[in-house]
């Protein structure tokens, strides 16, 4: 077996201090905006030390220690940016967690964490059960930080005195000469991150320091932000991509963050980035996908809102008009939208790259906390997701990794400490070189450009021994009129596609399920004719009902597999 290794910068452990960068930005930029909640309270990096230094006296007087686990789970916002650093400064690990988690999930996980404390949002907290949570000691809202439950009578006299035991140690006012965290060790636990996958299985991620480090130094290696500089937070903060791209890498350059509190629809990104205008985005690949099919090229030409390059000639005023346009969308004054999270759309991109936009694609997983690949813009290469970062590297397993997709391995700084609590899963992920099994399928050309193929759980294999990645017959069938969304299975050794239906196309509003069925026979019939014959499709399965998907908006693929057809 040939294997082609991409070693962009020698793998060196770093040094340095993750602490330290947090501690400088807050001391250099006290007098900037730091957080604001959309439409509502905004802190500057002045009123975030403050709040740091009222949870570390809480935490101190409640017999919190450093190393123990504290669980923050909510929608993004200002107070839980200021819980996660408060957390993380003081040498606690900080086991954030979804909000978009159902509460059976958000009780197994502080369980599985063995969380002391919880910070958690008013709406997350309606369903929860604290019976299910006997090891919590105390569990604190994020809206004001007042305490729900206490099982602690320290816990709760250091909340009652909290002002008064901050008024008493900082006598003359808290000024910034007094922001002075701890230090880690770059090894050490930082966060326990667990996972949304599609498998139906939540792991807890152990990242430590290095990896936090890493990924905010590429991020300031790459990206270029000034203090003062606005990022719209619309990622959950609860993932590893959102945390780190805009609010770990934001609050170490001394940016302005902004928080939707709500969700990123193409009606709310238009009305807030027109006021905020944002220097980075970062977002998943469906958020742009429909921002361009639904409020930009239907704008330019009704024909390409529907068929998007199925125009064979787009003139040159059509392709200035779409990007204004997008930029205007998009605030008009960011340096490059960052979209992870999930497979980007080919045609859609070939969209993008024709009028010039500044899209970049970043790679990686929640185990890399999240960084694997990221070109910018400039520099990537059409359906590929850039080359390797610094301080890792890559290679696939393959006869012929430029040619014939194999497994993508990497390692490096970046990677976890394995999974918590849980050595057999490590082990089948992390081998004894230290190479992390990705699970995607990949080829990388000459210049070290890698191209992900799909998941090697989703390649479908069929009698006659042909691979198919399902994720690339969908990617073109999205693109067929009247399909929002699919999923490509096997079934009896034939291809049949589940879709669910855009039913906010006025043309098909009123249709019955059997007109339906033949406009989409249609579309089956048409999309064929470009596919190899091993990859037709047999068959179109109409969903009553949008997929459920993860919080990167990937469809949770595992709850489809026996969908009668």
């Amino acid at each position: 077996m040939r294997i082609l290794e991409i070693n962009v910068q020698i793998w060196v452990r770093m040094s340095g201090s993750f602490i330290e960068l947090i501690e400088h930005s807050i001391i250099q930029n006290w007098d900037l905006n730091a957080l604001t909640d959309y439409r509502g309270e905004t802190m500057q990096y002045k009123d975030v030390a403050r709040k740091i230094e009222k949870i570390h006296i809480l935490f101190e007087n409640a017999g919190i220690k450093p190393g123990d686990k504290i669980a923050v789970c909510g929608r993004n916002s200002a107070h839980w940016g200021a819980a996660f650093l408060a957390t993380i400064t003081y040498g606690a690990v900080v086991v954030p967690i979804l909000h978009e988690f159902k509460a059976d999930n958000i009780h197994h996980i502080v369980n599985h964490s063995e969380s002391r404390l919880l910070f958690v949002g008013d709406q997350m907290w309606e369903n929860l059960n604290e019976s299910c949570m006997p090891r919590l000691e105390g569990i604190i809202g994020l809206v004001d930080f007042q305490l729900l439950i206490s099982r602690s009578d320290s816990m709760t006299y250091a909340r009652e005195h909290l002002n008064e035991m901050f008024g008493k140690k900082y006598p003359c006012n808290f000024r910034s000469e007094h922001v002075s965290y701890r230090r880690e060790k770059l090894e050490q636990l930082a966060i326990i991150n667990y996972t949304s996958g599609t498998t139906g299985y939540s792991k807890g991620v152990m990242l430590p320091y290095r990896s936090l480090f890493s990924n905010v130094m590429f991020c300031k290696e790459k990206i270029h932000l000034k203090p003062g500089d606005s990022i719209v937070s619309m990622l959950p903060l609860g993932h590893v991509f959102g945390m780190t791209f805009d609010f770990l890498f934001g609050i170490c350059e001394g940016a302005h963050l902004w928080f939707l509190t709500r969700m990123p629809s193409p009606k709310i990104i238009a009305e807030s980035f027109s006021e905020i205008k944002p220097r980075i985005i970062s977002c998943v690949p469906l958020v742009v996908e429909k921002i361009f099919k639904k409020n930009i090229l239907p704008r330019v030409d009704t024909k390409l809102g529907k068929f998007l390059l199925k125009v064979p000639i787009i003139s040159d005023k059509i392709k200035t008009l779409a990007r204004e346009e997008a930029m205007k969308v998009f605030g008009g004054n960011f340096i490059e939208i960052i979209i992870g999270g999930a497979p980007f759309n080919a045609e859609v991109e070939a969209f993008l790259r024709l009028i010039d936009f500044p899209y970049t694609i970043a790679y990686g997983m929640t185990e890399c906390g999240p960084l694997i690949c990221h070109s910018f813009w400039t520099d990537l290469q059409y359906t590929s997701c850039g080359k390797v970062v610094s301080r890792m590297e890559l290679k696939v397993l393959s006869p012929d990794p430029m040619h014939i997709a194999g497994e993508l391995v990497c390692r490096g700084d970046n990677i976890m400490m394995g999974y918590y609590k849980n050595e057999e899963a490590t082990r089948l992920v992390i081998d004894p070189e230290g190479w992390l099994h990705t699970g995607d399928m990949a080829i990388i050309d000459d210049d070290g450009n890698v191209f992900v193929k799909g998941r090697c759980k989703n390649m479908l294999l069929t009698s006659s021994g042909q691979n198919i990645y399902p994720e690339e017959i969908e990617a073109k069938l999205n693109n067929m009129p009247y399909v929002s969304e699919s999923l490509v299975i096997l079934k009896k050794d034939r291809l049949v596609a589940l879709v669910y239906p855009d039913w906010s196309d006025e043309a098909i509003c009123g249709l019955s399920k059997n007109d339906m069925d033949i406009l989409l026979n249609k579309s089956r019939e048409e999309l064929n004719k470009e596919m190899p014959a091993y990859s037709h499709l047999s068959k179109i399965v109409i969903m009553p009902e949008e997929f459920e998907k993860t919080a990167k908006k990937s469809i949770k693929r595992y709850l489809y597999q026996k969908v009668e057809v």
